[in-house]
């Protein structure tokens, strides 16, 4: 915990002069309070006795302290606004790096965390840091400054009474402390959990569609009615020992007012003489003094709930901020064009250590050539083109591109070359224009129409409202024939020099599949092609068909010589056909 307070106030050294000021600030504003006992005390002594009041001196002190209550006030609101400042610019920055850092992360850990809990870090949990620095900094600054400015009015009124207060002030300390060793456990649960309902309602809102087709409803309100369930618990605990805190740090606060005030009355009226002589007045002061001493510890016990939220949703960030970053390749070569020929060289991988893929895997891949991908489902088709763009790196052997690894290159430069239409569409807010122009936002207006009609996505963008500056999305109730049509002239835009097709004509109607397909057979003229078939009488005419099992590369060969070997890729292609 207090090594992520310090990684806190590390992220707040940018602004430091908002801190100074801020510090200044409450230092004149506490100091112009903590007079106002003094004078509340001095206005008591001109009137103690019958016929015996002042009027004209408590004048001029009830003067004196409506301008000093004034600027105190002042001087603390721009203390409070100097530490607005403060709180919201150093979330700024962290939620700025947070982002930053995301994009980039390797795509291992983006598929290894789900999506909601991923958004969770990034807003939720960096929005109740935010609520928990805004409390307790300012909590902090006054508190500091009002304890010390206490004691020492305190001590030039009364040594000895002041040292009652001192000696029984631990035990409000050792109260909170356990306390917050309590909570601090129950606080990183809740952070978690919300975390896991985040990520949970994202799946299910995201896949909504999918859930009422499979009337997974009731399931699924199960699954979430667990873990709001388990939320609920943590947070239970979580507040209840945080509430606990704020009134028992007040009764024992309050029995230090009580026992300031006994043996502060009894020493005024001679009882107790070691107290020393004290006039009425200065026993209002002190008394005065005392509240205003044990009101930081009251006050800081009362946020010790959101300081507790705010570390945990802290710890989770910097979980992410931590984590290992896709390594700099800025220093090395750009790639700014390649002839497509591809190999693998006794490459081995694997996601987890313990479970080995792809072994000692060898292929060569020409220009001009088409590369076929075919197996069971899950049986690590998209590995092998994880692998040729570097979204994972090999353990072993090498991937080069016309004779040069790929290791050579810079990432972005690499995958430049590549041109990709997926089974899975990807449309972003914006013009339909925009979208096809997303991989070459240079691209004229004739070029991006060409490309639309070359896809025949043309004749269905200019039925849209503003035909190509029509803005678009996810859910602007376009097909997903339609939203394939548009990913296939982005590449036909771009017109990389190697290609990856993963049934890319799915969603299409099988008269517009007729054309695409001959409008590929024509882009891919001359590029190296790399084809994820789930239909095996689509690539019968590959130069060389990879047939995958288990994650491994267990055949390979062209159609013909693969059916000759009668293994698992004809036994797979005649399954598709029987009957």
């Amino acid at each position: 915990m207090g090594n992520t307070i310090m990684r806190i106030l590390h992220y707040c050294r940018a602004y430091w002069h908002d801190l100074i000021l801020a510090i200044i600030c409450t230092l004149i504003g506490v100091s112009l309070s903590l007079i106002v006992p003094v004078m509340i005390g001095e206005a008591v002594d001109y009137a103690v006795g019958v016929n015996q009041v002042d009027f004209a001196g408590l004048g001029k002190i009830v003067f004196v302290l409506g301008i000093m209550i004034f600027i105190s006030t002042g001087f603390q609101f721009l203390s409070g606004l100097l530490i607005n400042r403060l709180a919201f610019g150093t979330v700024k920055d962290l939620r700025s790096e947070l982002t930053a850092k995301l994009e980039n992360m390797p795509v291992s850990y983006i598929d290894g965390h789900a999506r909601g809990d991923i958004m969770a870090r990034v807003i939720s949990d960096i929005e109740i840091l935010s609520d928990g620095l805004l409390q307790g900094f300012a909590q902090l600054f006054t508190g500091i400054v009002t304890i010390i400015g206490t004691l020492v009015f305190m001590l030039t009124i009364n040594v000895k009474i002041t040292l009652i207060v001192v000696l029984m002030t631990p035990l409000s300390l050792i109260a909170a402390a356990k306390i917050t060793a309590l909570s601090h456990n129950a606080f990183q649960k809740q952070s978690e959990l919300r975390g896991n309902i985040g990520a949970l309602t994202e799946e299910l809102v995201g896949s909504q569609k999918l859930v009422k087709a499979f009337a997974y409803e009731e399931r699924a309100e199960k699954r979430f009615s667990v873990l709001n369930e388990q939320l609920g618990e943590a947070g239970l605990k979580a507040t209840f020992f945080s509430s606990i805190s704020n009134p028992l740090t007040r009764f024992i606060n309050g029995l230090i007012y009580a026992a300031v005030g006994t043996v502060g009355a009894l020493g005024a009226i001679g009882v107790l003489p070691w107290v020393g002589k004290m006039t009425v007045g200065s026993l209002a002061s002190f008394l005065a003094f005392s509240n205003q001493y044990t009101k930081p510890f009251n006050e800081i016990s009362g946020v010790i709930a959101e300081l507790q939220n705010a570390v945990s949703c802290a710890q989770r960030v910097f979980e992410v901020l931590d984590a290992e970053s896709e390594p700099d390749d800025s220093q090395k070569e750009t790639l700014l064009s390649c002839n497509g020929n591809l190999a693998f060289e006794q490459v081995e991988f694997s996601y987890l250590p313990e479970k080995p893929l792809i072994q000692q895997f060898s292929m060569e891949a020409h220009k001009g050539q088409k590369i076929a991908i075919v197996g069971t489902t899950g049986c690590g088709k998209s590995t092998i083109i994880n692998l040729i763009l570097r979204f994972y790196e090999i353990h072993s052997g090498k991937i080069s591109i016309d004779g040069r690894s790929t290791k050579e290159f810079t990432r972005d430069s690499l995958r430049k070359q590549f041109g990709m239409v997926l089974q899975e569409t990807w449309i972003f807010t914006g013009t339909a224009a925009e979208n096809i122009a997303y991989g070459k936002p240079d691209a004229t207006r004739e070029e991006i129409i060409q490309a639309a009609k070359a896809a025949y996505a043309d004749g269905f963008i200019r039925r849209l409202p503003n035909g190509y500056d029509t803005v678009i999305s996810e859910q602007s109730g376009l097909s997903q024939g339609q939203k394939q049509l548009l990913c296939i002239a982005r590449i036909m835009l771009t017109n990389p020099p190697m290609l990856i097709l993963d049934e890319a004509t799915s969603s299409i109607d099988l008269r517009t599949e007729h054309r695409i397909q001959r409008a590929f057979e024509k882009l891919m003229q001359g590029k190296t092609s790399f084809v994820i078939a789930h239909r095996l009488s689509t690539i019968q005419n590959a130069d060389l068909i990879l047939v995958m099992k288990d994650g491994n590369v267990i055949e390979q060969g062209t159609h013909n010589s693969l059916m000759k070997e009668n293994g698992f890729y004809a036994e797979l292609y005649q399954s598709q056909f029987a009957g």
